[in-house]
């Protein structure tokens, strides 16, 4: 069996991404009940707002979801203390040191998945006890590694510097993706751009619509001297872009971003001033689906790509 669906309990080895201001209970419960394991963003949320969402998603789901907490969330043991109390079963962190809350989730029974830019950073994991790793490549959208590496080069280094069970993220959205990904060593995929813009996800429609008309290049790879970050083009990043170009410092960048600007952008829609976060990936995805058929059409695109005869071998 699938060391992936193993793990989690899951009949597909594909994991939506917690990603913030998209990732509420709809979209989590609905890409579990497909067959995947649905992951809550808790990055986006005050640690209430968390409850609500596990809450509505038991009573949505009857099969295994998760929570993503980046760990610099700065209410962190109110995140944690939630999260063991309803009794969350799968937790993914990122963001920060694995050792720091590894041990206290298997603790209490928790399975825990560490995301990673490096192998580097992936063996740390290993050594922190961690269940399995997401090796996401800089084609993703949102917070991004330093290293910039592809996620074609990546996953063949992570898979060689550990024997943990290994997610492919960054730039996968469909079947082939997922066969492209398993073939350089993982055992599942993170699809988080083409869960973002599902119909099920929180994301604003203004924001969901923008992303499905954006082409190649459309998305760039900025605030390196912040947290790099994958953004859209609008009004915003080229404030970043002008501001980067001349050389601003840290602290200048910083009360450019100011607050509020991803929720700005994703959930409430705002498209000049918000920070737009999507993958590269984007500009292959032109229509809003559900998630059961965006799910029907991965596994059926897989397998079809798994029958197809290479005439070159």
């Amino acid at each position: 069996m699938n060391k992936i669906n193993s793990l989690f309990g899951i009949q597909y080895p594909i994991i939506q991404g917690g990603m913030v201001w998209c990732s509420g209970w709809r979209l989590a419960s609905a890409v579990s009940n497909a067959g995947g394991l649905g992951l809550l963003g808790a990055g986006s949320m005050h640690p209430e707002t968390l409850r609500e969402h596990i809450i509505k998603c038991k009573a949505a789901t009857t099969r295994p979801f998760g929570v993503n907490i980046p760990l610099l969330y700065p209410q962190i043991d109110e995140i944690m203390t939630i999260v063991a109390e309803e009794g969350v079963k799968i937790v993914f962190t990122s963001a920060g040191n694995p050792k720091a809350w590894t041990g206290w989730l298997k603790e209490r029974g928790i399975t825990v998945a560490h995301v990673v830019s490096s192998s580097r950073f992936a063996v740390k994991c290993e050594e922190a006890g961690v269940d399995a790793i997401v090796a996401e490549g800089f084609e993703a959208g949102g917070h991004n590694g330093r290293e910039e590496t592809s996620t074609f080069c990546l996953i063949p280094a992570v898979r060689q510097a550990t024997k943990l069970p290994l997610i492919a993220a960054g730039g996968i959205a469909t079947g082939e993706g997922i066969l492209a990904a398993m073939a350089l060593g993982a055992e599942g995929v993170q699809i988080g751009t083409r869960f973002a813009l599902s119909s099920e996800s929180s994301a604003s429609d203004a924001f969901k619509n923008y992303c499905l008309s954006l082409g190649e290049g459309d998305t760039k790879l900025l605030l390196k001297k912040l947290a790099p970050t994958r953004m859209v083009k609008n009004k915003f990043r080229d404030a970043v872009e002008v501001a980067e170009d001349r050389g601003a410092s840290v602290e200048e960048l910083r009360l450019l971003l100011g607050k509020g600007r991803a929720k700005k952008g994703i959930f409430e829609g705002d498209l000049d001033e918000g920070e737009l976060e999507i993958g590269q990936i984007s500009s292959i995805i032109s229509r809003q689906q559900p998630v059961a058929e965006i799910m029907q059409e991965l596994i059926e695109s897989y397998q079809h790509t798994v029958n197809k005869r290479f005439d070159w071998l």
